[in-house]
């Protein structure tokens, strides 16, 4: 399902969720810091970089074009984090990958067209800042610190999360099959 909206077109699921893909920006393989993105709509606020996959787009190329979109950067893609459900306000589905970040361009699109900033943050600082406006942001972060190192490594399980939690559906690593719901 499709509607339109200016400028974009939004892609829908089977289930009614908007279809959304991120990246966690992160400088090295250490992964100890991620690059956060001013919002488009609250400019003093950080968030992560991503946003609707277009019709037929793969969430992997929608998650890449995103980051380069709306962070400047390009980058190696590297595992999935998971598949996160956010229900509050909104039903998204959101694809979240990690990205190791290898080129920063000066000027990218959304600087230019609306003056979006970027800002390298530590891991657990990123966290705090998202909590309180994005928690579901901040929920990415935690599922980094969870996920299987290395990437062929032993299936990951979600941790226990209360009803107000994002909920979000877990792959294997080894072969990107979804188990849980």
């Amino acid at each position: 399902m499709m509607k339109y909206k200016a400028n974009q077109t939004r892609t829908y699921d089977g289930e009614g969720f908007k279809r959304r893909a991120a990246c966690l920006c992160l400088r090295n393989e250490k992964e100890d810091e991620v690059l956060l993105v001013s919002s488009s709509r609250h400019p003093d606020q950080w968030i992560v970089p991503g946003g609707g996959m277009e019709p037929d787009e793969e969430p992997s190329v929608a998650a890449v074009r995103e980051v380069y979109e709306e962070a400047g950067v390009k980058g190696i893609l590297g595992r999935l984090l998971g598949i996160f459900e956010h229900n509050q306000d909104r039903k998204h589905r959101t694809y979240v990958y990690t990205l190791i970040v290898t080129e920063t361009l000066e000027d990218w699109e959304d600087s230019v067209n609306i003056g979006r900033k970027r800002k390298w943050f530590k891991v657990e600082d990123a966290i705090r800042v998202l909590q309180s406006h994005k928690p579901v942001h901040a929920e990415y972060l935690c599922r980094l610190a969870d996920t299987c190192s290395p990437p062929y490594g032993p299936v990951c399980c979600p941790r226990a999360m209360d009803s107000k939690s994002p909920h979000y559906v877990v792959c294997s690593v080894q072969d990107s099959e979804l188990f849980n719901r």
